[in-house]
């Protein structure tokens, strides 16, 4: 492995390259661990600390060994990164000729078909979606990729998008008119053709495990897989694993049926009928259920036979789509549009069978509601299982990285649940001086988190933290309501003491544009959720200080929770010390891994969970976090914020090279 460590040298590729590049021993053994790896077809998981570089840690082996590589990462936007900067950073410092490849799900492209149809149709009311249909008809002509993420005129969010992309259930394939100038076909073929491929985990999932039309040549013709940002696959597994079925897509295709019905099937008036029948038993299983409070709201499948119209209301759908399917497929071979919309039907009645369906042991089932569908949902109890079966057809190096694996070096709760038990494993701490560096706070005086009164004793606790810092700081919740409530009452001490501190709230602006104000204004305070945890890098005294409401516990209704509880404790095992504490912690390692982003940074962790003190688990947390000075002395706190130094903020892309988590 001598020529790996030779590239991460004082005097290698990567330093006559890079600027501010600096050689770290963990780097070079982690690159080392996943060369050996890759040359031994083995299953690493592999831990790295904040500030170790894992990503060009193996980027050098997997652009250096030859052979297909395929990288998962956990969100498109590092995605994009990989693909737009770190790959071309490490290709051009090594002068490697490798092809490389950027593959998204089908819905981050334009599809012509249904662009047409958009136009044709007419069926937007509001200007601005006219406006935005315009420009996205003028995009699709000069694009070569018809990826919307170029396209920066159009909100990701605008509705418009869904209208003129596919989905797997209604793109018509090879019998599309549309077919030869597919941007998603030309997305896979570069795919097929590349030595390194870029994909997110849902992709890796939905189109490569599950062979969505041809995507899954993917994975039989590389040599390894590198999968980034690891600690998110038992989520997203849990959720491709599973099936869905929804009155939205039953809308949607009642919708589709009576369009395609008008272009070739004008003179049969049965299917329009029988889509309105349809779309109407979809419309009435969702008010068989009271309109929500909140956003969105789950029901175990127990609970649902308290709904008492729900299960005639599930017969009469079940029949409807029946006859549907009749009417429908009488009609299929009048165009290609009536047969996808046929073979749609029949897919969804088949998955609905299967919901219904409560022999299967291993299955959790529950409904989501929204507020204008309801959705009903089926996920494995466990993926040990599938998931060994995908590494044991598929022979070649599979490796597992992330800041967050472990629970005090221990791997074995991440190796059990994705069923990796002999993969080999190794962690690597972080370089930076913790000891120096950071304070572990939890503040005295805490009433239980159940409490009424907890939020407004954590923002009253925060306050001399965040004043002490001069602004500079995260508050980061495990709920959304927490985290409202919590505006709520920073607004108003802002206001009573006179506090000038830019307040930035999670949901007001987009994620990307809130970072960006938060590192140019120096002194804000940023409000967040769970999209605030991890995947945000913000070096410098821009951010000194984060703040945890409470240990995230994933809460216990969450029906795919409840269900492993219930299981892990009837076979007599401890769900808690097994499944929700070391889910605990790698989710708080997440949280604590904001807070130092380089080796000149300082700030304070603070933690309001009084269950970090006073349970005897408390102490396999803390010890699972980086290893920091820890107090309970506010003096000590405002000591060591007013300890800092001056310094430049950095302001850098969500993440960088050198990015732990």
């Amino acid at each position: 492995m001598e020529h790996i460590a030779a590239v991460f040298a004082e005097t290698g590729p990567l330093a006559q390259s890079l600027a501010d590049y600096k050689p770290r021993a963990q780097q070079i053994e982690m690159a080392q661990a996943i060369a050996n790896a890759m040359e031994t077809q083995q299953v690493l998981i592999a831990e790295a600390g904040t500030g170790t570089g894992k990503t060009f840690a193996y980027l050098v082996p997997a652009l250096l060994l030859g052979g297909k590589v395929i990288i998962s990462t956990g969100t498109k936007t590092l995605q994009d990164q990989l693909f737009d900067r770190d790959i071309p950073t490490v290709r051009n410092a090594l002068k490697v000729p490798v092809n490389i490849a950027l593959l998204k799900g089908r819905a981050n492209y334009i599809c012509h078909y249904y662009l047409e149809r958009a136009q044709h149709e007419g069926r937007f009311m509001s200007r601005h979606d006219v406006h935005s249909l315009q420009e996205i008809a003028a995009f699709a002509k000069r694009t070569r990729s018809g990826d919307k993420a170029e396209l920066g005129s159009v909100s990701e969010t605008s509705p418009v998008w869904s209208q003129v992309t596919s989905t797997r259930d209604n793109c018509l394939g090879q019998e599309c008119a549309f077919h030869r100038d597919c941007f998603v076909l030309k997305a896979r073929k570069a795919a097929l053709d590349a030595d390194i491929v870029v994909v997110n985990h849902h992709l890796f999932f939905a189109d490569v495990m599950l062979r969505d039309e041809g995507a899954g040549e993917l994975l039989p013709a590389c040599n390894t897989v590198i999968f980034d940002e690891a600690h998110q696959l038992p989520e997203v597994a849990t959720l491709f694993f599973g099936e869905s079925v929804s009155t939205a897509q039953l809308l949607e295709l009642a919708r589709d049926t009576r369009v395609e019905a008008l272009a070739a099937a004008k003179d049969f008036e049965a299917l329009p009928q029988a889509a309105d029948e349809l779309e109407k038993a979809a419309r009435d299983l969702r008010l068989v259920f009271p309109p929500l409070s909140g956003s969105i709201s789950r029901l175990q499948a127990s609970a649902l036979r308290q709904h008492k119209e729900f299960l005639p209301g599930l017969d009469q759908l079940t029949q409807t789509i029946e006859r549907f399917n009749e009417i429908l497929g009488s009609q299929a071979e009048r165009a290609e549009g009536l047969k996808n919309c046929h073979a749609r039907g029949i897919e969804i009645t088949q998955r609905l069978t299967r919901w219904r369906d409560e022999t299967n042991t291993n299955q959790v089932r529950w409904a989501e509601l929204f507020s204008q569908s309801v959705q009903l949902n089926a996920a494995p109890l466990e993926i040990a299982e599938i998931f060994q079966r995908q590494l044991a057809s598929h022979p070649k190096a599979w490796v597992f990285t992330s800041a967050t694996l472990a629970v005090r070096n221990d791997f074995r709760h991440y190796q059990n649940e994705m069923g990796l038990n002999n993969a080999v494993t190794h962690a690597w701490g972080s370089p930076f001086a913790f000891e120096e560096q950071a304070l572990l706070y939890v503040p005295p005086d805490m009433p239980e988190p159940n409490s009424s009164d907890y939020t407004e004793a954590v923002v009253r606790a925060a306050l001399p933290v965040v004043k002490a810092a001069g602004g500079c700081s995260f508050l980061l919740f495990t709920s959304l309501r927490a985290m409202n409530e919590a505006r709520d009452r920073l607004q108003q001490l802002f206001a009573e003491q006179n506090l000038t501190y830019p307040l930035l709230v999670q949901g007001e602006k987009p994620k990307a544009e809130l970072l960006s104000r938060f590192r140019e204004l120096g002194n804000a305070v940023l409000i967040g959720s769970h999209s605030f945890w991890e995947g945000v890098d913000v070096k410098g005294e821009a951010l000194s200080v984060v703040v945890i409401d409470r240990l995230p516990f994933s809460p216990p209704d969450d029906p795919v929770v409840a269900a492993r509880i219930e299981s892990l404790n009837k076979q007599g095992r401890s769900a808690f010390m097994e499944y929700q504490l070391p889910e605990a912690i790698i989710t708080l390692k997440q949280g604590a891994g904001r807070l130092i982003r380089d080796e000149t940074d300082r700030g304070v962790l603070m933690i309001c969970d009084p269950r970090l003190i006073s349970k005897g688990y408390g102490r396999r947390i803390w010890q699972s976090l980086p290893p920091m000075k820890r107090t309970r002395d506010i003096t000590e706190v405002e000591q060591f914020l007013r300890a800092r130094t001056p310094r430049s903020i950095a302001i850098d892309a969500i993440s960088s090279p050198d990015r732990g988590a």
